[in-house]
This record gives C-alpha cells, structure tokens and sequence, in this order.
C-alpha cells in the first residue's frame, strides 16, 4: 500500500462507523497562548474536551498536521539520529465526544490494525496503566478486560504514569491511555530476545504505533485531578510509523513518505543514501527530508521565518537542514527550496494549501537559505580569527563566551564552530557553553514565567461577549484567577457581559475600567483563552460578587477599529492595483497604526502606492456603511464572496464583514460607516520576507495628527527660510551647496597633487620591489585618485594607504600591473582588514577595505611595513 492509500484507507474505516472525517487544522496556532504549534492531533479539539465548544459531531476523525520542536513534546534534536523521530509528522486519530468509550475504541484499534491493514496479531503487544499510588489511581481493569477479547494476556503489559497517563499540559483534560506497540524484527531477532522486553524500550524495530487515551479527569493548577463531566476518547496514531510497518520496512525513511524527497537530495547532491543510522551523510539527509517538510508546511500555514516566536523556530528548523547539508553534502548554494515541488506533488491532493501556496513557500525558502549561507560564509571569518587569537594567547580552548556568541547573535551552528576547531587541533569549552546556553534559556524564561492559579468561580451566570454593539455595560465577574509574573501580581477576571474585544485577527485587545460605586480596577488587556474572554485587571475587588460597570478605553477603541477597517479596504485595494495573487499574510491592528503583510514579489512602485492610497480614500470619502453578517454558515459566507485566508481556522459558523465590494472573514471590531476613518496615509512599503511586502500606515485621529504636524513643519520652514516659497528657496540652497563642494573638491584635489608628490619619495626598497605604507587623514576618493596614479608611475611597487578620515579606520592597497600575477591586492587586503575588525575586497590591483576599530590602524601599519 502506498502512504496515500494507507492515510485514505485509515479515513474510509472511520467514515465507516459513523465518524464524521474533517480536515487538518493549520500546524501553526494563531490564537492559542499556550501553544505555538499543533503538537498532537487532539489539539483542534481543546474546547470541546474542556466543555468550552459543542462538538460539531459525537465522532469525528482526521489526520492532523504536528509540529514537535518546542516546550514539553521536542523531538528535534533526535531528529536523524534515529529512523522514527519527526519535527512535522501526521498524526491519524479518532475521536469520541462523550459517545463510545474503551470498549469501543479499543475494538476499532484492533480491527482496523489486524483486519483492514492485515497486520499480524503476533507481532503487536499493548500497554495498559498500572496505577498510581501517589494520586489514588486504580488499574485500568476495564482496559485490561477489554483487550483480553483481542490479544492474549501475555501480551497485555503495565505501563507506568510516564507512559501510559496521557496529560494534555501542566493543566487540562487527561486519563489512563493505552499503547499499542508493533514488533517489526526478523523472526530470528524474535527467537533471541521476546518482544515484551522491547516495548517502550526505545528499540528502533519495536515501536509504539497508535495511542488510546480515554480522557476522563481534569488536572487542576494545583495538580489535583477531578472527574470530567463526559468521558472521551482521544486517539493518536503516527503515519509515517503506520506506513514503516504496512510497508515492511525498518526505518520511516525507507518509506515512500521520505523516499521521493531521498531520491531529490540524492539527484541535486550527488550523494547517496545508504541508510546507515552513525553515517554523518546520510543523517544530513534525513534532517534535510525532515526539516523540509516541516518548514513548508508552517510557512503555507502562514508562518514565515523570523527572529522571534514561532518565526524563529520556523527559522531554527531551516537553518538546522541548511547547516548539515552545507557540511555533510557539501552543498554550498541554495538547495531546499527545490524540493518544495517534490512534497506539493506527494501530498498536495490532500492537503491543498500547499498547491496555493507553493510559489510563495519556494521563493521563502530560497531567500533564507541564501541568507543563512552568506552567515556561515561570514560566521567562518570570525571563527577563524577567534582561532587565531586563542593561538596568539597560547590556548588551546576556544572561550565559551564567544563561541556562544557566534552562535546565540550571528546563527553560526556550534557544531560547525567545534568541527573547525578540532581541524586546527583546538577544542571549545564545552562545558562554559552549555551554562551559557543554560543561562539564556532561564533568562528568556524568567522573562516569560507567569505562575497562573486555579479559576476560582463565583455565581454561574451566561459569558457573553456584548463589544460589538456596546462599549460600556453593567457586568459580573463569573470567574477570576491569580496570575503571578516579574511585574507583580495580577488578576484575570471573565465577565457574565464583557465590552472587551480580546486579542485576535490582528487587532490588539481593548483596555478599560472595571468599577463600580466603591473600587476601580484598571483593564490592562484583553485575550481568549480555550474560548474565555480574560481581561487582566490590576488588583483583586474586595467584593467579587458585586455588580461592575465594565467601560472600553473609547478612543483608543474608535482608532483601532478604524485600523481594521481600512484594512479591509487596503487589502481589495492591492488585489486590485497589483493582481489577485495578493493575499493577506499577516497584519497587527492598534490604535496608533496598522501594519498589514501581503503576498507580492517585486517592490511596490511610488506610482502603484499613490494609487493605492487614492483608491482607499476614495471608498472613505464614499461613507460606505457596514454589512455585518454574525454567525451564518461559512458555505454561504464563501457563496457571497468572503475572503477565506490560509492559515485560519474557520468554524461552520462565521462572522463576514462589508464594505460595499470589499469581504472579508472577520471577528474583530469595526466602523459602522467607511466615513469614520477619516483619512488613510501610507507611512512605509517595505519587504517582510522573500515574496512578502509589508505596509505600515495611519488613520483616523493618528492621520489628521499626521497632517497637522507637516503643516507646522511647512510653516516653520517658511519662517527658517524667510520665503512662502520653500521648494524655490530649499532648490536656491541646493544650488549654492553644490558650488561649494566643487570648491572643496578642487581644494582636495590640490591637496592631493601636493601629497603625490611626498609619496612618490617615500618608497622603501624591499628587495627588487618598492613598498609604500603611509596614514593619512585623506578622504576615501582622494585616496583612491592618488594610489591609481601611483601605481600606474611607480612600477614594481605596492602601495599601503591607512586613514582615518572622519574617525573610520580604512586601508586602501594598489598592486602596479607588473606584480599582478604575485601579489593579489584583495588577499593583502582581507589579512590587514582583520586588525580593524573590517571587511572588503576589489581586483588584484586595487582593494580597499573598512572597519571599526580605529586603534587597529597601528596594527595594520606595522603588518604592512613586513609584507
């Protein structure tokens, strides 16, 4: 069976037994703060296990997107060091919402496995939870009773808590799970060692293949369990370990899951894959197939590479399989990229997003790549001259400090750092460099720690969210909580009637008062979390119960919806100006500006943003009123034209929003008629990642600021100039600037006539050469004129300027054409730039090189003087 055929068979059989199939939620989880990416297939469903959602059907199943790089479940670093371990893998699950429990889930387990997939009933074993003592949990008997109808009892293991209590996180829904483990050895392995010995055992042939969880506790912040409402089911079964069993092979890369990427890194790298776990080679391959899957899925969720958050682990992940194939496949140009196409024809039926956005994800990938080699390029000047001052200081460690820095501030891999090292016979300080490391990751979790209670609930009343028709409104708290973090102590409360837009779609959460007749408590932000609207206020009331008037901040309300809705304009405006291939990839609404990121290769021209900007004002100027649809079917959202993104995560119900032409998918908050705007001003059009153009611009009050200030700006500048008419004073002004820099340029060029003359007399003979080494406070053009003239007059010479023009430390070397074929004036150049802490280069005649140390100039002069 082929991977396809294994993942639509899976589906087919849960269709089969009443199980409602949906798609994959996106690998990338935009408003969840507790997780960055779906880590396991359960997590689309949270709410509905936490009682927060009703589940669209008692049963459903899916093949989920996961990503597990980060935080508790990290598997990247066993990434191609074993034949099993994946960043991005998918994971098949079915799922029962207060329906059918162990009985039945663990009959669909063994049927599907044994039956439909044939695999034979001597080869699995399964584990059930033994208890734990320590938090009053029993056996699970009824699991135990229920596999002796399928498998002998034999077979039946105990499985302690770490392995067979399943817990979504430090809080939330868990309970008892049960592993199924296939044996996948030869039968004379089998004869030599039993199975019952491998299982959890980390043995690469004897693998856990599917997980049952029966979740029916909830674990509170205090870390004691309560029983759910509703029992559920929550089942997860790797693909790609699926398809390494039905396939009868002994590594997930051996399947045809990997083997086409395999097959496209052999082609492009000239090496070949034998599949051998300590081969350097072919662990470069497997990251390579690994990581480019996982990258490719995030950046067609939406998730570009970046320098924080999610981004950086995108960005981490790519620069991790750029790395191992730069030093195990020799691969020193852009490559990944060209495997895109290879992962769109395996799996782009299924997963459509990557037929969407597979222009967008190659010309990504191409870019950081092209990137990160220019920073290893770079990354390797810098550790060789921290080898050669380790040497110099008669070491042979090189300092954890700036080994770490290499790797922490440039993205210079340390393996790489410590492989050069050893070719010079040095080692690093391996373990100054992991407290270093150690040191960053407790100072960015200091940074992020936050110590959050259990809710403390009050009176059971109705959580509304009331924001989008009111902005003041008398309220209750229903539940609050502690929250401790580095900026004291806090409270986040949930309203029976919230006003409080909370975080989400781009647009930052309302702030506010919570008061009432006797306390006022200030609202500092606004989030959802598991489908809470949370406002964190600044101290506990000292009645809870009491009743509230909850107030929005309304101007900065009315400026960020402003924001938003101009959004809207702005994103048909460009599909409009520059082509249906723009898509919304990202925006953040506030009330002092919006920021909105577009799909679009080429920068915008100064023509295409004025017609940007007019086309939206003109809508603005049309006072276009707002059509809001709440809560209507997505299929009938689409049918009217709204604008459905990649990378979001719609329900059956959705909101739309309409500006005249203009709609769009939408939950935050808006203007009730175009005219509120005001004005819109671009402020900026700038690249935000290869094939992503980012706008930043203003409206409403922050416009009208804007215009404001530019016309104080005009009358002061009229005053300065003492003229109503700046342009033809400011040109006057101009004109006179450029009369006397041909002053100054003549001045100079006479100056340098005088030092010509100097120079040419102070060559020194070196041998049958003649060498020149002079500083100079010369501007870097009269530099230049002079050492081509002197080069060209004095033949057989080397001529070695330093200067110090304007407090910059440069050199400058010109080779006279007769010594060409032996001295290169680029290698002279790229030594003595190392005493400046500079860089440059130019032709074997002419070279030139800048810096910033203006103390090395000494140096460089005294290293000049002996070549």
């Amino acid at each position: 069976m082929t991977s396809q055929e294994i993942r639509q068979k899976f589906l087919d059989y849960f269709k089969s037994k009443d199980h409602l199939i949906v798609p994959s939620a996106p690998i990338v989880l935009k408003d969840d703060p507790t997780l960055m990416f779906s880590n396991s297939g359960m997590t689309q469903f949270k709410d509905f296990f936490l009682g927060y959602k009703t589940p669209t059907a008692p049963r459903i199943a899916d093949t989920q997107k996961c990503l597990r790089v980060s935080g508790k479940h990290n598997d990247l670093d066993d990434v191609g060091r074993d034949t099993y371990h994946h960043t991005m893998f998918e994971m098949l699950g079915n799922w029962s919402f207060g329906d059918y429990f162990k009985k039945d889930a663990i009959a669909f387990a063994w049927e599907l496995l044994t039956e439909v997939f044939g695999i034979p009933k001597e080869n699995l074993y399964v584990t059930i939870f033994e208890g734990d003592a320590s938090e009053n949990l029993d056996r699970d008997q009824d699991a135990y009773d229920f596999w002796k109808s399928h498998i002998s009892e034999d077979r039946i293991i105990n499985g302690n808590k770490k392995d067979n209590f399943w817990e979504m996180g430090e809080s939330g829904p868990c309970g008892p799970c049960s592993e199924i483990h296939v044996d996948l050895r030869t039968p004379e392995e089998k004869a030599k060692v039993s199975g019952l010995d491998l299982v959890n055992n980390d043995h690469p042939q004897v693998v856990e293949v599917w997980n049952l969880v029966f979740m029916e506790f909830n674990r509170k912040a205090d870390r004691t369990l309560e029983k759910l409402p509703a029992q559920h089911v929550d089942t997860g079964m790797g693909f790609e370990r699926l398809c390494m069993a039905l396939q009868g092979k002994s590594s997930n890369y051996d399947t045809d899951v990997f083997t086409p990427l395999i097959a496209k890194v052999e082609e492009l790298s000239g090496k070949k894959y034998i599949g051998i776990l300590e081969d350097e080679k072919d662990i470069a391959i497997r990251v390579v197939v690994d990581h480019i899957r996982a990258v490719t899925f995030a950046i067609a969720d939406g998730q570009l590479p970046s320098s924080g958050g999610a981004g950086y682990v995108i960005r981490r992940i790519l620069r991790r399989g750029i790395s191992y194939s730069y030093r195990f496949l020799d691969m020193k140009e852009p490559f990944l990229y060209k495997l895109v196409a290879v992962i769109q024809e395996q799996m782009g039926a299924f997963f459509p997003e990557l037929e969407k956005q597979g222009n967008l994800v190659t010309e990504v990938i191409k870019s950081e790549e092209e990137s990160f080699l220019k920073t290893i390029e770079t990354g390797l000047i810098r550790v060789e001259r921290l080898i050669e001052q380790t040497i110099a200081n008669q070491s042979k460690v090189l300092p954890s400090e700036e080994v770490f820095e290499l790797y922490d501030t440039y993205g210079f891999p340390d393996d790489l750092t410590r492989i050069i090292a050893e070719e010079k016979g040095l080692t690093i300080d391996e373990k100054g460099f992991k407290a270093e490391r150690e040191k960053q990751r407790l100072r960015s979790k200091e940074d992020s720690a936050q110590k959050v209670y259990d809710w403390v609930t009050l009176e059971e009343r109705e959580e509304n969210f009331v924001g989008y028709d009111q902005i003041e409104v008398e309220t209750y708290i229903t539940r609050y909580r502690k929250v401790e973090n580095k900026d004291g102590e806090f409270y986040q409360v949930v309203l029976s009637n919230s006003p409080f837009y909370p975080e989400g779609g781009g647009q930052i959460g309302d702030k506010g008062v919570l008061e009432n007749a006797t306390e006022s408590f200030e609202v500092l932000e606004t989030k959802k979390e598991n489908g809470l609207i949370i406002s964190l206020i600044n101290g506990l009331p000292k009645d809870a119960g009491a009743l509230f008037f909850a107030k929005v901040n309304a101007t900065e309300r009315k400026n960020s919806q402003a924001n938003h809705s101009v959004t809207h304009l702005l994103h048909e405006a460009l599909r409009e100006v520059l082509g249906t291939h723009v898509e919304q990839k990202g925006s953040f609404v506030g009330p002092d500006y919006l920021r909105f990121d577009f799909s679009h290769f080429n920068k915008m021209t100064e023509e295409e943003l004025a017609l940007i900007e007019e086309k939206v004002n003109t809508k603005i100027k049309e006072s276009i009123a707002l059509q809001e649809f709440r809560n209507i079917p997505i299929q009938e959202a689409i049918d009217k034209g709204a604008m459905a993104l990649f990378g979001e995560k719609y329900g059956d119900s959705v909101r739309m929003i309409q500006f005249g032409s203009s709609k769009e998918l939408c939950g935050g908050t808006h203007v009730k008629n175009t005219s509120e705007i005001g004005h819109f001003k671009i402020n900026s059009e700038s690249s935000a990642a290869a094939g992503i153009r980012r706008i930043e611009a203003i409206s409403g009050d922050k416009s009208e600021e804007y215009f404001k200030n530019l016309e104080k700006q005009v009358s002061e500048l009229s005053q300065l100039l003492k003229s109503k008419d700046i342009v033809k004073s400011i040109e006057k002004l101009m004109e006179e600037n450029s009369s006397l820099k041909a002053e100054v340029d003549a001045l100079k060029k006479e100056k340098a006539k005088g030092e010509i003359s100097d120079w040419k007399g102070a060559y020194v003979q070196k041998g049958d050469k003649l060498l020149l080494v002079k500083r100079t406070s010369l501007d870097a053009g009269s530099v230049k004129d002079i050492v081509f003239q002197l080069k060209k007059e004095i033949p057989t010479s080397i001529t070695i300027i330093l200067s110090d023009a304007d407090g910059k430390p440069m050199i400058t070397v010109g080779v006279s054409d007769d010594l060409a074929g032996i001295y290169q004036a680029g290698a002279l150049i790229k030594d003595l730039a190392k005493e400046i802490q500079g860089g440059g280069g130019g032709n074997p005649g002419f070279a030139t090189a800048g810096g910033k140390n203006l103390d090395g100039l000494e140096n460089a002069y005294q290293k000049a003087q002996n070549i």
